[in-house]
C-alpha cells in the first residue's frame, strides 16, 4: 500500500516558546522600514510643541513620531479611512510592525490628523527636500496639471439660489399652516383638559420643517453674502484696471474719464461691502483664484448659483463628462522621477489662474525656477507666459485645444512674423521642432501621476470638508507620493549594486 503524502506542521493555537521579533515578520527592504526611517529624518517639533503644551497629567499621548508614521504608511498603502486604519493595527502585520502592538483608537488618529494638519503639511517640504538630496529632482523640465477630486458631498445635496427662495417660501406656508392647526389644537384642548401646554407637545412635523427652514435660510444668507462680496471684488478690479489706463492714458480727455469711471466702481464696491465686517480673499492659501459664485450687476446671486449644505466650500465640477461634487487638485510634477514639486487645491473648476501661483510655490519649494513648464490649453492667459519669464522659466502652453485626429503637422522654424500677439507667439513656438518635442513630454510627465495616485492608490475621494482641510489632505497625498518614488528609487539602486 502507497504511503500517503505528509503536510507540513500546522498549528494555529501554539504559542510561542520564546519571544518573536517583529523585524522577522516582514521580508527584508519592506516599506515598513523605510518609512520608520524616513521619520526618524523628520523635524517634528511643531507637533512635539503642541503635545508638550498640554497637561502632563491624564491619559498619555501616543508617541507623534508613530502616529506620523502610521498615517504615512497608510496613505502609501491606500487606506485612507481612519476606521480603517484603526482596524488595520489589529489585522495587518505589517501595520502591526509600525506601531509595535499598539492599536490607537479611530478617533485618535481623526484627532490627530486634524488638529496637526498644518504640521503635516509641513512635512511635505521635508520629503521633498530628501527626494531632492537624493538626487530625484533635476528641474529641467517641468509639468503642470489638475484634476477633479470628489468632495466629502454628495451633490444632491447643493441647491440653487432659485430654488432656495421656493423652499423658503414652502416651507414658512407649511409651518404657518402648521401653527394654525396646532393653535385650533391648543385651543380645542383647553376647553377639554384646562389651560396649559407643554413643550415637548410640540408636533415632531412642525420641529422639522423649522429646523430645516434655518439651516436654509442660513445657507440662502451665506450666498447672498458670498455673491455681494464677489461684485465688490470685480468692482475692484475694474477700477484698477481703470486707474492704470488713466496713468497710460496720453490724453487729458481718457485721463478724466477712467478716473471718473474708477471712482464709480469703487463707490460701487463699499456700496455692497457696507455693513461688512471683512473682505474676504477670494484666493486661497496658495494664490489660486477661488470660486465665485454668478450674480446680478447688484450683487444679489445669479439664480443658478449653487451652495452645497454638507461641504460649503465645494463645487459642482465637470470631470469626465460627469459631474461631481468636488475640488480641483492641482501639482507641478519633475520630469525626471515623476516627483511632486508643488500641490494646492481649489473650488474654481476651470485651471485658468493657477499657472503663475503654482510656479512661485515650485519656485519656493524648490529655492530655483524649473527651466521649462509645460501645461495644456486650460492655463493659458494673454499675460501669463510673460510673467513666468520674469520668474525665469520658459513655457510652454497649449493655445487651444486639438483633436487626436487633428493632422495639421506643419512645423515652422525662426521667430515669429512680426507683430504678433502673445497667442500668436505662442502657438509658432509650439509649432516649431523643439516646441513640439518639448509639450509632447507635457502627458507622460504629469498625467500618470494622477493615474498612480487615483487608480493605483484608490484616492478618489477627500475623506475631510473645507478647503484648508482637503489642501491639507492632499498635501499628504503628494507627500507620499513621492516617498513611494524615493522608496523605489532606493531599492533599484540596491539591486544595481
Amino acid at each position: 500500500m502507497a504511503s500517503k503524502k505528509s503536510y507540513r506542521p500546522w498549528s494555529p493555537e501554539q504559542p510561542f516558546l520564546l519571544p518573536p521579533s517583529p523585524t522577522e515578520w516582514l521580508p527584508e527592504g519592506h516599506l515598513v522600514y523605510f518609512i520608520l526611517d524616513t521619520v526618524k529624518l523628520l523635524d517634528l517639533s511643531a507637533i512635539e510643541g503642541v503635545l508638550q503644551a498640554k497637561d502632563p497629567r491624564g491619559e498619555r499621548s501616543y508617541n507623534p513620531a508613530m502616529m506620523v508614521a502610521l498615517l504615512l504608511y497608510a496613505y502609501c498603502v491606500g487606506v485612507f479611512s481612519s476606521r480603517r486604519i484603526a482596524r488595520a493595527t489589529y489585522e495587518d502585520v505589517a501595520f502591526r510592525v509600525l506601531t509595535g502592538g499598539q492599536h490607537p483608537h479611530f478617533t485618535r488618529v481623526n484627532a490627530f490628523r486634524k488638529s496637526h494638519q498644518d504640521a503635516l503639511s509641513g512635512v511635505f517640504l521635508q520629503g521633498l527636500m530628501l527626494c531632492s538630496e537624493a538626487g530625484l529632482v533635476k528641474l529641467g523640465h517641468v509639468s503642470l496639471d489638475g484634476s477633479k477630486v470628489a468632495a466629502n458631498a454628495s451633490k444632491h445635496k447643493a441647491m440653487s439660489y432659485d430654488r432656495m427662495a421656493a423652499l423658503e417660501k414652502r416651507l414658512t406656508a407649511e409651518i404657518e399652516a402648521l401653527m394654525g392647526r396646532a393653535r385650533e389644537m391648543d385651543s380645542t384642548e383647553d376647553e377639554r383638559f384646562g389651560e396649559g401646554r407643554d413643550a415637548e407637545d410640540i408636533p415632531a412635523e412642525l420641529k422639522r420643517r423649522e429646523t430645516r427652514l434655518a439651516r436654509l435660510r442660513e445657507a440662502k444668507a451665506a450666498l447672498e453674502k458670498e455673491a455681494r462680496q464677489a461684485r465688490a471684488a470685480r468692482h475692484r478690479e475694474l477700477a484698477d484696471g481703470c486707474a492704470q489706463r488713466a496713468d497710460a492714458a496720453e490724453a487729458e480727455r481718457l485721463e478724466r474719464l477712467n478716473r471718473t469711471l474708477e471712482k464709480k466702481h469703487l463707490e460701487r464696491a463699499e456700496a455692497l461691502d457696507e455693513g461688512a465686517d471683512d473682505e474676504p480673499p477670494f484666493t486661497t492659501n496658495d494664490g489660486l483664484p477661488k470660486h465665485r459664485p454668478r450674480t446680478h450687476t447688484d450683487g444679489t446671486p445669479h439664480p443658478r448659483a449653487q451652495r452645497n449644505f454638507t461641504d460649503a466650500d465645494s463645487r459642482i465640477m465637470e470631470s469626465g463628462g460627469a459631474f461631481v461634487q468636488g475640488y480641483n487638485v492641482q501639482a507641478v510634477v519633475d520630469q525626471e522621477h515623476q516627483i511632486v514639486l508643488a500641490g494646492a487645491v481649489t473650488n474654481q473648476p476651470p485651471d485658468a489662474g493657477n499657472l503663475v501661483p503654482m510656479l512661485e510655490q515650485t519656485i519656493q519649494n524648490c529655492g530655483q525656477p524649473p527651466e521649462r513648464l509645460s501645461a495644456d490649453s486650460g492655463y493659458w492667459s494673454a499675460g501669463g507666459p510673460a510673467q513666468c519669464e520674469a520668474l525665469g522659466t520658459e513655457v510652454y502652453i497649449a493655445t487651444e485645444r486639438r483633436k487626436h485626429w487633428d493632422t495639421n503637422r506643419d512645423v515652422t522654424s525662426g521667430p515669429p512674423p512680426d507683430g504678433a500677439d502673445p497667442r500668436e507667439r505662442m502657438r509658432w513656438k509650439l509649432r516649431t521642432a523643439e516646441g513640439r518635442a518639448i509639450y509632447s513630454r507635457r502627458k507622460v510627465i504629469v498625467e500618470p501621476v494622477f493615474g498612480q495616485i487615483k487608480e493605483a492608490r484608490g484616492f478618489r475621494r477627500f475623506l475631510r470638508r473645507g478647503l484648508e482641510a482637503v489642501q491639507a489632505e492632499w498635501s499628504l497625498v503628494c507627500l507620499t507620493h513621492n516617498l513611494l518614488k524615493l522608496f523605489r528609487a532606493k531599492l533599484r539602486a540596491v539591486v544595481a549594486a
